[in-house]
């Protein structure tokens, strides 16, 4: 039997897996975020102790105990989690969403041997200029830095009290030699950092640590039970889902939205804001396009008409030709593949005609050619792949499902009912750390449905993407008006 645990922004949530992959039982705790600024987001990290004491607890009232063998851990990327010498936390941790250190992140990324080296942006939300940020802002709390943790290698801290990462969740921290899977010494230099302050580095399926003895006893564990390294939450998804081959890719239609490939080795594309990250598996890499607004999109434009958003989508039917509206759904900025914090939505080209209907078929085709951006920006770096696994709330949507199948010209699987996310993954790489399989028994979820995109309608979908790409270079200039 294995553990998975993933910790998100919203909650923490533990998954026992048996031998064969079965799902035997599950359980969560919610956690809360503190804004006490604009643009800062932070937890404290003894919630997410406390809430992983809470989530485990329940799962073991539905387990057997004794049959564990291993932990897989999953987690939100990019945090700064900073400990003294006596691991003692020292401030709040800054969350992946947190921006306050734009200015920071600006500066690092005109050092060139940002990109060169991590083969990404540098982007406020990275571990990076956080400490940078900090270094400035809070210099009493800098110099006495031991160790910078990401938040599930503190939550490894607790259950192992080994200072570990590994190479998926590390790659995001804007420090990693991502070709090498190491850390760069120049870069941590370059934010006052020294590998000293750095946890060990080891590969997501590999032995990061055994169970501290008091917690085995305390659950009932056996005496040497293993923690896994684990994944990012993306990476150990993609665990979960079977994405781990090249050629194997799948979309997430949540509150943002991720189209995330498996890679047959390290193909950066810096400027077009692709994130080129270690995969939680040795010798494996990945890419991911990221756009802020997929479902929140819709669920906003739901918002402002006073109706669910899933009756606005139910009643469409069969998949149209776009019309000359067009919504660019930039409501927060974009990441890929423009790197544009200043961009905002716009609703184009209506007319009189122009009803709730068309609006709403807007909105779910701005969504999917923003997707068709960063598959296009995934395929200038040499990325291929012919279908996609589609997964997150949106793809509750069938008219949406076809629109993004249609705009990408590919077919999208939709796997049959279960739980394949970062919990998942991460109990994955439990199994691979306690028993020294690999890659071969991440399969893919067995597949409930194919939605096949509509290929008459795929010059109209092109031309509406093209000018829709066209349309963002007009709103760049007026959104920096």
């Amino acid at each position: 039997m294995l553990i998975g645990l993933d910790l998100g922004t919203s909650g923490l949530k533990a998954l026992a897996i048996a031998e064969d992959q079965s799902i035997l039982a599950e359980s969560s705790a919610a956690l809360s975020v503190a804004r006490p600024h604009d643009g800062w987001s932070e937890q404290d990290p003894a919630a997410w102790i406390a809430a992983a004491e809470s989530a485990i607890g329940a799962l073991m009232d539905r387990i057997e105990a004794k049959a564990v063998r291993g932990i897989g851990l999953s987690g939100q990327m990019h945090g700064a989690t900073l400990l003294d010498a006596s691991d003692r936390v020292l401030r709040p941790c800054m969350l992946w969403n947190d921006t306050r250190s734009h200015a920071e992140a600006a500066a690092l990324d005109a050092d060139p041997r940002f990109r060169e080296i991590t083969g990404n942006v540098v982007f406020p939300g990275f571990t990076a200029p956080k400490l940078a940020w900090v270094r400035r802002h809070e210099p009493q709390v800098f110099e006495n830095i031991s160790k910078v943790l990401l938040p599930k290698d503190y939550l490894r801290l607790w259950l192992t009290g080994e200072h570990v990462s590994e190479m998926s969740d590390a790659a995001g921290t804007g420090w990693l030699d991502v070709a090498a899977r190491d850390w760069s010494e120049a870069l941590l230099e370059a934010t006052g950092l020294d590998r000293g302050r750095m946890p060990r580095l080891v590969e997501g399926s590999e032995v990061s640590g055994r169970l501290r003895p008091e917690l085995a006893v305390r659950w009932g564990l056996p005496s040497d039970v293993v923690v896994a390294g684990g994944g990012g939450d993306n990476a150990a998804s993609a665990v979960g889902m079977g994405v781990v081959r090249p050629g194997t890719a799948f979309v997430s239609l949540g509150t943002s939205g991720v189209l995330f490939a498996a890679t047959d080795g390290f193909h950066p594309n810096a400027a077009s804001a692709v994130h080129s990250f270690c995969h939680a598996l040795p010798e494996s890499w990945h890419q991911m396009g990221v756009i802020l607004a997929a479902a929140d999109a819709m669920n906003w434009f739901a918002g402002v008409l006073g109706s669910p958003a899933a009756a606005l989508t139910a009643d469409l039917g069969d998949l149209q030709a776009p019309s000359r509206t067009l919504f660019l759904p930039y409501l927060g900025g974009e990441r890929t593949p423009h790197n544009d914090a200043h961009v905002r939505a716009s609703f184009l080209h209506m007319g009189h005609d122009t009803d709730r209907a068309a609006l709403v078929r807007a909105v779910l085709e701005g969504v999917s050619f923003a997707i068709r951006d960063s598959r296009d920006a995934l395929a200038s770096t040499g990325t291929r792949f012919d279908r996609l696994i589609g997964v997150g709330g949106g793809t509750r949507s069938e008219y949406w499902l076809k629109a993004i199948a249609t705009a990408l010209q590919m077919p999208v699987d939709l796997p049959v009912a279960g739980d394949f996310g970062g919990a998942f993954g991460a109990a994955r790489l439990g199994l691979m750390a306690a028993s020294g399989q690999g890659a071969e028994i991440a399969t893919p979820p067995a597949i409930s449905r194919v939605v096949e995109p509509e290929r008459d309608l795929f010059g109209a979908f092109s031309e509406a993407h093209g000018r829709y790409k066209e349309s963002y270079a007009a709103l760049k200039a007026l959104s920096r008006g």
